[in-house]
């Protein structure tokens, strides 16, 4: 397994041994064969548009220093589209079926699942260190994402999930699109707002009401599921933000371009960043179901955290964006 500085906050790393099939997997993602010009014009016209300009990135004073999500600081960005949902698992199926692309789980023939997920979680004797609600399952993957004997049938809607970094490259080179920049994805997220902590607002449950999938419970052992899921929701649940965004926070970690990295200075203006060069960790924002004020309060607009990129997991999938042709 590769090694990296920062601690992910509720995600195992990656799958693969060694950087040698991680350089692998990069290359796979990239021969993707593109889709004809109709197909990818017609992804291209389903993102929703996001307007250029300037806004304020990032939070005053981060509860989890190791993420970085602090200082607040001023950044431009020229206009953009995004897609209004994370990629679904019925999105994903017409990839596979028109490219034949087999994710990093399937290669290497297993991926991580939470606990509570699968039939008889104690079956799955095999936990990364100091996570032990997650499982290593041998045959998870995006269409058996608890394994064998699961589908995703009834989950057409839904996020897809167990998508490394490399996988949504592939699906960017095919579909002639690309990751949102991190900039663009928190801009994206706060919906026209400024220095809010949710894409509605300040305040969690407006009313009492839930917005997005997080957990509710005590954490990893009991959710109950007062917002109406235990694992992944249909990726249009919830009210959409003030760009007719869909669940920018909460549900799934959702991977962008950028390299993981510390936050600029705040006195620094940001024109169109989009993060270092090199790194090992790639960027995922907006929390998942599993997110909880006990462990990971990491459901917020500003919230980020890291992983390898040939990791994969059963709350992390992805978004589309794309600049104006």
């Amino acid at each position: 397994m590769t090694n990296t500085s920062a601690k992910p906050c509720c995600s195992p790393k990656s799958l693969s041994d060694s950087l040698t099939s991680a350089s692998s997997y990069h290359r796979q993602a990239l021969d993707v064969r593109p889709a004809d010009s109709a197909t990818q014009r017609e992804l291209m016209l389903e993102l929703v548009p996001v307007a250029g300009g300037f806004f304020d990135m990032g939070t005053r004073r981060s509860r989890f220093p190791q993420d970085f999500d602090a200082p607040r600081r001023k950044v431009k960005l020229s206009p953009f589209g995004i897609g209004a949902t994370t990629v679904t698992n019925i999105q994903f199926a017409r990839f596979v079926e028109a490219t034949g692309y087999k994710t990093v789980a399937e290669q290497e023939g297993w991926s991580f699942v939470f606990h509570l997920l699968l039939r008889d979680p104690d079956s799955y004797k095999e936990s990364p260190p100091g996570l032990p609600w997650w499982r290593r399952v041998d045959g998870a993957y995006w269409k058996s994402p608890e394994g064998a004997g699961s589908d995703v049938s009834t989950r057409l809607d839904h996020p897809v999930v167990h998508i490394s970094w490399f996988d949504a490259l592939a699906y960017c080179t095919w579909a002639g699109l690309r990751f949102p920049t991190e900039a663009e994805w928190e801009k994206a997220a706060r919906g026209g707002l400024a220095r809010q902590k949710f894409p509605w607002g300040n305040q969690m449950m407006p009313a009492g009401k839930h917005m997005m999938n997080t957990w509710q419970g005590d954490f990893p052992q009991t959710n109950s599921q007062e917002d109406g899921y235990l694992g992944t929701a249909p990726a249009k649940s919830f009210e959409p933000n003030g760009y007719g965004l869909y669940n920018m926070t909460g549900n799934v970690w959702e991977w962008v371009q950028d390299f993981f990295h510390h936050a600029p200075p705040s006195s620094e203006t940001l024109f169109d960043p989009t993060g270092p060069k090199t790194g090992e960790g790639r960027v995922q924002r907006g929390g998942s179901f599993l997110c909880h004020v006990s462990y990971c309060d990491r459901y917020h607009v500003h919230s980020r955290t890291q992983n390898d990129p040939d990791s994969s997991t059963s709350h992390g999938g992805f978004r589309v964006a794309a600049s104006p042709s």
